[in-house]
């Protein structure tokens, strides 16, 4: 476990469970979540992610064994919003094993009754305690050895079914200034957030899926010394080396559980180092794997 020199962290994203029974209200065929139990049942999401438990379970299974201090989730534990969606992955992955930091994906936020509600906060509460400066649940910031983990939300529960867009927020924003410039120490600060500054390919998001305030928050990151930015949303692992498209390095861990896609990464922080393993799903051994490993310079 946890050394006084290394840390080993497994991040992980874009779970997208889905449950046998779901606690439909009148206005769920009014608002976006009709949408994504459409693209759930008709437009073959359900099918990508039809072993979603399955790899799930192997990817428990090789948590355990690889002994990791930390983990990291950047979002999306749900197809559709659901507090069943969320028990199903919780009864999968007990948050009790592990100390973690987590924050919701666009799809936990499905609509915004869920938002409102908190339902994703509700079941990682146990990986969502920090340091804040106020009441405000998010930002917040964890400690792990000399490093900082700062949990940020950048979803929002959009009203149509089109729109999977983000934003951090001006008030967030604000908060994550006051937030970074607080903390003390000089080792390395991982940002956790769910939208990517960028994708695989380099190119920004499409505006109906993209940050809408990346700029500002990217400036606050690079203000407060945010060493690297860690996320999801985007379903293929990649990453980028420091000053590419942003001040710092930006890793995406993929899904865990779409098929022929799943992944998560595995982090060791040295020396001004991130060394990351990826870890891909076997499907013959039930079983993850490292597949490539990449190093990158934290900011």
């Amino acid at each position: 476990m946890m050394s006084a020199n290394v840390l080993r962290f497994a991040h992980f994203s874009d779970m997208h469970l889905t449950s046998r029974r779901y606690s439909w209200r009148t206005e769920d065929w009014f608002n976006k979540r009709l949408a994504a139990w459409l693209n759930l049942t008709v437009a073959g999401r359900g099918y990508r992610f039809r072993h979603a438990p399955q790899t799930t379970a192997a990817m428990v299974r090789d948590l355990r064994q690889r002994r990791a201090d930390y983990l990291l989730f950047s979002g999306d534990a749900t197809a559709m919003g659901f507090d069943d969606e969320l028990e199903v992955l919780t009864s999968l992955l007990p948050l009790d094993e592990w100390p973690g930091i987590a924050v919701p994906g666009n799809h936990d936020y499905c609509t915004k009754t869920a938002q409102r509600e908190e339902i994703f906060e509700r079941r990682f509460a146990r990986w969502q305690q920090g340091q804040r400066i106020d009441a405000e649940r998010y930002p917040f910031a964890v400690r792990a050895g000399d490093v900082w983990l700062i949990g940020v939300n950048s979803a929002v529960g959009n009203r149509w079914p089109w729109d999977a867009t983000g934003r951090v927020g001006a008030s967030q924003l604000q908060r994550l200034r006051v937030l970074l410039a607080g903390l003390t120490g000089e080792g390395p600060r991982l940002l956790i957030t769910h939208y990517p500054v960028v994708r695989a390919s380099g190119r920004p998001e499409p505006f109906l899926r993209k940050m809408h305030d990346l700029d500002a928050v990217i400036e606050v990151c690079a203000a407060g010394r945010v060493s690297a930015w860690l996320h999801g949303h985007i379903h293929t692992a990649f990453h980028f080396p420091k000053g590419v498209h942003a001040p710092f390095p930006i890793v995406c861990a993929g899904s865990a559980t779409q098929t022929r896609r799943w992944s998560y990464g595995e982090y060791e922080i040295r020396d001004g180092l991130l060394r990351a393993g990826v870890r891909e799903y076997d499907p013959a051994g039930d079983l993850f794997r490292e597949t490539r490993a990449f190093e990158l310079e934290l900011a």
